[in-house]
């Protein structure tokens, strides 16, 4: 399949995904997660990635003195905000970047859609590569240990991992694993039965044992060594 044909099916695919509501949901949700919670990895005075940047919720929302969406969705160009850079290409070369240029790469529910353990490891070894010593990876996505079958009712779901694997995955990468948590966020707002509203989202972070009830997806923060 050529490179054009990949991004004709990842506009078809996520164009048909979300309907307004959930993507109405999904920016609600987004803009809580950054300020309250995301905000706190990235240095203002500093340069973030976010990896698999899909609809830009986060990379939008996030402050930063330099913000960089990468996604092969040629959409994402679109979609990203003023003063957003793009890059569309592929994770595991992100050759527009220097090495030890980036503090923060960010990356939500993107891992489980790369297509074997192989590139998730040269995508890890590409994160390091452009991120400066002390600078971190944050992960963010769906831990099949907790979302069981539901993982697989979207097509473009290849990669299975655990908190644990994608932790193993880091070490092995040249991280150190600072936060390991196998139950953060619900799985998705797809299809929700209510309205996304900001109180629920920031009651829901101050909780954490309702994490421990809700929480299908896993969140691991690594810092390069």
């Amino acid at each position: 399949m050529t490179e054009s044909a990949d991004a004709d099916d990842l506009i078809r695919i996520y164009r048909q995904r979300f309907d307004d509501r959930d993507l109405d949901n999904k920016l609600v949700l987004w803009k809580v997660l950054v300020e309250d919670f995301f905000q706190r990895y990235v240095p203002q005075d500093g340069t973030v990635v976010d990896l698999g940047a899909g609809n830009c919720e986060f990379v939008n929302q996030v402050r930063a003195a330099r913000r960089i969406a990468v996604d092969l969705n040629p959409d994402t160009v679109r979609l990203a905000s003023p003063g957003v850079e793009v890059l569309t290409t592929r994770s595991d070369d992100m050759s527009a970047l220097e090495d030890g240029s980036v503090d923060t790469v960010f990356t939500s529910n993107f891992f489980e859609h790369l297509p074997s353990k192989d590139d998730l490891m040269t995508t890890l070894a590409e994160c390091r590569r452009v991120t400066r010593v002390g600078g971190r990876i944050v992960i963010l996505m769906p831990n099949i240990r907790y979302v069981g079958g539901r993982y697989w009712d979207y097509l473009d779901h290849h990669l299975p991992l655990t908190d644990a694997s994608v932790a193993e995955a880091l070490d092995i990468s040249g991280y150190t694993v600072d936060e390991q948590v196998g139950r953060f966020l619900p799985y998705t707002v797809k299809d929700a039965r209510f309205e996304v509203r900001p109180f629920m989202v920031r009651n829901y972070l101050r909780i954490r044992p309702a994490w421990r009830v809700l929480g299908q997806q896993m969140l691991v923060v690594g810092s390069r060594l």
